[in-house]
């Protein structure tokens, strides 16, 4: 059978089964296989052992990324990397610490090694603390800075060049609410969170006109280990945090975070960039 004659009876069977020809091509549309937001991407997550950055390693394989993500605890990244082959997705965990060249220089390499190219990286890692500024120790202004801000930078310093040799990608930066309004005893946290502002925005400008957006996820507070761990894990402490969001009276979950960073990593928003999501439940939204 010719092509005409194939494409003739096609429609005449269409209308002989009453269906409309709008509704006959909507049902082929209907059983095509759906391509997965990250089909053939390759991914890099620091920080995905547990939290946000598991809920993201999980949720980018599932849209059928390839991931390679780092840690340094390295039971949970092996128990990460199983649950993420369990769901029939491909990712491996690499043990490493942002704070440190070699090992994130190292890691992005075997992980591009591995994958052949570089697509998008979250960088997710960071920690957390609370103080008086004249009571924090030296010590710690430097460990939540080395973490929260020289990780990143040398996650993107060895990122940026594989993405510059793939004609581009995305790069998402986890910062917090506290990098739009903060709350007493947050000098060293906030000041590391905003700080991520500052070097998105810089290097979006940067690297914009070669293909690359760079945006920040500012996430509210968000039900995860390091969350419960802050609270003692006292009820009483987690009730008073639901009633700080003015909007949704409820903390988010890790896996709301996680649609928030592929959403900012997709080609969903090509237009975005060198700019921060704020996803807190309409808590900034209050006095």
């Amino acid at each position: 059978m010719d092509r005409r004659n194939f494409v003739t009876k096609g429609l005449s069977a269409a209308a002989v089964a009453g269906l409309p020809l709008s509704v006959s091509a909507q049902a082929a549309n209907d059983n095509a296989p759906v391509k997965r937001r990250f089909e053939g991407k390759v991914i890099i997550i620091t920080g995905a052992t547990s939290g946000i950055g598991k809920a993201a390693a999980l949720a980018f394989a599932q849209e059928g990324g390839m991931v390679g993500f780092c840690g340094r605890r390295e039971e949970l990244g092996k128990e990460v990397e199983k649950e993420i082959k369990q769901q029939g997705g491909e990712g491996i965990y690499i043990k490493a610490d942002v704070t440190q060249p070699e090992e994130m220089a190292s890691f992005v390499d075997k992980v591009v090694k591995r994958y052949g190219k570089l697509d998008v990286a979250f960088n997710n890692a960071g920690e957390v603390m609370f103080g008086k500024l004249h009571e924090i120790t030296l010590e710690q202004w430097e460990w939540i800075h080395n973490t929260n801000v020289r990780g990143v930078f040398l996650a993107m310093k060895y990122q940026l060049p594989h993405l510059l040799k793939n004609g581009g990608g995305n790069i998402v930066l986890t910062a917090s609410m506290h990098s739009v309004s903060t709350r007493p005893g947050a000098a060293a946290y906030a000041s590391s969170k905003r700080a991520l502002l500052g070097l998105a925005q810089t290097a979006a400008m940067d690297y914009g006109q070669e293909g690359i957006r760079i945006n920040v996820l500012s996430p509210g507070i968000t039900d995860t280990p390091m969350f419960r761990r802050s609270t003692g894990d006292s009820k009483e402490k987690v009730e008073n945090a639901k009633a700080l969001v003015d909007g949704l009276k409820r903390i988010a979950t890790a896996e709301e975070m996680a649609e928030a960073a592929l959403f900012l990593a997709s080609n969903d928003c090509p237009y975005i960039t060198g700019t921060s999501l704020l996803v807190d439940g309409g808590m900034m939204s209050g006095l």
